[in-house]
């Protein structure tokens, strides 16, 4: 099978095609005949080998030394199971699912083998398997932050980097969840992020949200620039700051006690099946759509690269395998 593999950390050129072994499904495992991915910010980040502030000196146990530890990278994948391990009953060869191999990765490839009662659900009818590819990174994400957040209907949120991948989940999911949504992004992405749900759109080019009278129970930070030292001011009593991108000294300061019960909810997402399970319910009732900035053949996997280390993308960057069969 081809596969796009990361022999070293480095710029998107590092990215090469090669040809592995098609691998087999063992017990209790599928092998699902990948059809679109995503090169998402996680991709970046291992293939590059640049780690927030403070995390630098963790790169080689976490990562690699001197290249990922796992060469074939990819967080998502949509496609069609066509083989089936022994004692599998919930798939069958045929059907069209999304899947989330998450940090186990290996979806930059023909095929992905992944456990059959894993992050594996049926795919969307109504979403294409590019747009299903575009479902779980960024929309795990934003649900799991909003969850640990205890998110209640009513409350007032803010999104700073409301157009990126994690940011046009977390709008919609508030948004659904009845909260009041204020997105924080470029003029240029504003009717994107007010047509994904947001009530209200701050330009961060023309105005710091964190300066004016405006109070926010929830701010939700994709972009890595608004620490509790930037935002303490407009949160209400009671709020929370989510971070999704921050230094290490953000995630230690999320142990410390904070005034008026404030606090922070900084980490890695969890990655659970039922988290994929609601969203692709939620895409099924046309509640939730995955957006997509561009889209590539497999062939310019490392434009997708390229795309993504811009820092200017809106969504999701969608690598096909089968561009035919993808757009169905």
């Amino acid at each position: 099978m081809q596969v796009a593999f990361v022999p070293r950390y480095g710029p998107p050129d590092v990215v090469e095609l090669r040809e592995l072994p098609t691998p087999t499904p063992g017990p209790g495992e599928v092998r699902i005949r990948v059809l679109a991915t995503a090169v998402t910010a996680g991709d970046w980040r291992v293939r590059s080998g640049v780690l927030p502030p403070g995390f630098g000196v963790l790169r080689g146990p976490a990562l690699g030394f001197g290249g990922p530890r796992k060469g074939v990278l990819g967080t998502d994948a949509a496609g069609v199971i066509d083989a089936v391990g022994d004692g599998v009953s919930r798939f069958r060869v045929g059907d069209a699912v999304v899947a989330f191999p998450g940090s186990a990765m290996g979806s930059h490839a023909g095929f992905l083998v992944i456990a059959a009662d894993g992050r594996v659900v049926a795919k969307p009818a109504n979403l294409t398997f590019e747009e299903a590819a575009a479902l779980p990174f960024g929309g795990m994400t934003a649900l799991d932050v909003l969850q640990r957040a205890g998110l209640k209907a009513g409350e007032r949120v803010l999104i700073n980097g409301a157009s990126g991948n994690v940011g046009t989940a977390a709008v919609q999911l508030a948004h659904h969840f009845g909260a009041h949504v204020t997105g924080v992004c470029s003029a240029g992405n504003a009717a994107l992020v007010r047509n994904l749900g947001a009530d209200e759109v701050i330009d961060y080019a023309t105005t710091d949200f964190t300066a004016g009278d405006a109070r926010w129970d929830v701010i939700v930070d994709t972009a890595g620039n608004a620490p509790w030292s930037r935002v303490e001011r407009v949160l209400a009593p009671g709020g929370r700051l989510l971070v999704v991108l921050g230094a290490l000294s953000t995630l230690l300061g999320a142990i410390l006690p904070r005034s008026q019960q404030r606090r922070i909810f900084a980490g890695p997402a969890t990655e659970k099946v039922t988290d994929l399970e609601i969203l692709a319910g939620l895409a099924a009732q046309g509640a939730f759509k995955p957006v997509i900035d561009q889209r590539f053949p497999f062939a310019q996997i490392a434009d997708a690269y390229r795309v993504v280390d811009s820092g200017r993308k809106k969504g999701s960057v969608i690598v096909s395998l089968d561009p035919a069969a993808a757009s169905c």
